[in-house]
């Protein structure tokens, strides 16, 4: 009875010490292939958006590419490269790869082998984001460890997902985490020889930095030099502000909105009082006859619904709906025994999956072609009026990279409008449309690798403009970026353009 009843713990034991404990651990091809095996069918079966910005052919040529991979593959991080890449590849910013909770501890608690600075994307340069390093505040990374840096950027990408084939958005993961991806994809490293130009220099330099930990990287983020400016202080108003509306003159307003985490439904007494404020301030507006009005979505990295239409509704002239066309690609969720207690979505949880897989079948009633649309009576398709007291005078939409998810939808929306000018840099979220709603996420069972994404595949109640495209995030009328000057005074370049061009406007 003894062995009986130790024999299974001595083999859950067993069990154990075969999971990867460290990222760098070996891991064996054939564990890698089952679990790309699963990962494809899981892709196929469930997720919407696998072709929205790639042909069948691409996705079948990228399987092959990752298939080929693995024989060339030895460890685990070998194996959490490829499913990046894949991931990646799709195009989604909802898309996610997420380690096992040990593993990722153990990079955490990682006391050496780390790039020591943090660095961001400047006019058209990656330059030093740190004024207490060996390397001069600003100096442009021209390469690392003989690897120039244009190829670990390259290199990197795959680590934060964006919609289509967007770059701009990469920048925002780059600016916090760009040595956690170096050590991704490059491995631990004891010393990094770069070479740099000092500004306004053509004089290539050399140091030699010492690596540092994984905790102690993430406090020069914390301290690094431009966290003022991406943190979007405003002199005049709180930085914990989630919206404000001021006057920057007589007849211009600003109206910012930092995030659409405002209540996460009509009746939730935070949309409310948002609500209300909008009615507040665009009564104002309307009374004191406003002609030009500042949105400022910049930090704005999404929410959800109704935030982001409410909001439209103050600025538009036509009745709109969320979505032209959104479907999904399953009747009842797929594979759920890859799902675990820990990732299985809120809505799931509370309503149990048959009550969930119903109500998306209620949501999604009508099939072509293997897929599930909604149709006249889905609640994402009804239509919404514009409000009494909308705004009808000169838009002008400030845009970056961090825009994304309900907050692209909303700047898409905005920037569809012929009242609106659109300044500042291509945002991460896409133009036509997105994948997005309900997430979803599965465990890979060798790898215990958590492939998560976004699975009702919308395309947007939006109008075709000849300089928006497919497969790109929302692109500005003025392309405007931070200036070199700006950055090292924490001054806003975009915002300084508006109303400049405001002010020639109404000259």
């Amino acid at each position: 009875m003894k062995k009986a009843t130790y024999f299974p713990i001595f083999m859950l034991l067993v069990v154990n010490l075969l999971v990867a404990q460290s990222i760098d651990d070996s891991f064996s091809q054939n564990k890698m292939q089952k679990d790309l095996e699963i990962f494809k069918k899981i892709r196929l079966a469930t997720n919407s958006g696998l072709y929205k910005y790639r042909t069948p052919r691409e996705i079948d040529s990228i399987y092959k590419w990752a298939d080929h991979k693995i024989k060339e593959s030895s460890t685990y991080r070998d194996f959490y490269n490829i499913i990046n890449q894949l991931t990646d590849f799709e195009g989604s910013l909802h898309n996610n790869t997420n380690l096992p909770k040990k593993i990722n501890q153990s990079l955490i608690n990682e006391e050496s082998g780390y790039f020591p600075y943090p660095i961001k994307f400047i006019e058209g340069k990656w330059i030093m984001n740190y004024d207490k390093g060996k390397i001069p505040l600003g100096a442009e990374i021209i390469s690392i460890n003989t690897t120039k840096i244009e190829e670990i950027i390259k290199n990197t990408y795959k680590y934060y997902t964006t919609d289509g084939i967007n770059t701009t958005g990469k920048r925002i993961g780059l600016l916090y985490s760009f040595s956690k991806y170096y050590r991704l994809h490059y491995g631990l490293t004891d010393t990094f020889t770069v070479v740099y130009k000092e500004y306004n220099s053509d004089e290539p330099k050399t140091t030699l930095l010492k690596s540092v930990g994984n905790k102690k990287y993430y406090t020069h983020v914390e301290n690094r030099y431009s966290k003022e400016f991406d943190n979007g202080i405003y002199k005049d108003w709180d930085k914990h502000e989630k919206y404000d509306f001021r006057l920057i003159n007589p007849d211009s307003g600003l109206l910012t909105i930092n995030t659409f985490n405002i209540g996460w439904h009509a009746n939730h007494v935070e949309h409310k009082q948002y609500v209300q404020f909008l009615d507040s301030i665009f009564s104002i507006v309307k009374r004191d006859k406003i002609t030009n009005l500042i949105i400022d979505v910049r930090k704005n990295g999404g929410g959800t619904d109704p935030n982001d239409l409410v909001t439209y509704s103050y600025l538009t002239d036509r009745n709109f709906s969320e979505n032209k066309e959104a479907w999904i690609s399953f009747r009842k969720i797929p594979f759920l025994q890859y799902n675990s207690d820990s990732n299985v979505p809120y809505l799931i949880k509370l309503m149990g999956v048959g009550k969930f897989n119903k109500e998306f079948q209620k949501e999604f009633p009508k099939e072509m072609n293997g897929k599930f649309y909604q149709d006249a009576t889905s609640s994402d398709h009804m239509i919404r009026t514009p409000k009494p007291n909308a705004f009808h005078g000169n838009i002008y939409l400030l845009t970056d990279p961090n825009i994304a998810s309900a907050a692209s939808l909303f700047a898409a929306m905005v920037a569809s409008n012929k009242n609106t000018t659109i300044i500042g840099e291509e945002t991460m979220g896409g133009y036509f449309g997105h994948n997005g709603h309900v997430p979803l996420h599965y465990t890979l069972p060798k790898s215990k690798i958590e492939t998560g994404f976004s699975v009702v595949n919308l395309e947007q109640d939006v109008s075709k403009k000849k300089n928006q495209l497919h497969k790109r995030g929302i692109i500005p009328d003025y392309t405007v970026t931070q200036s070199y000057k700006d950055f090292l005074n924490h001054n806003d370049t975009q915002m300084n353009f508006a109303i400049d061009l405001i002010n020639q406007n109404t000259q």
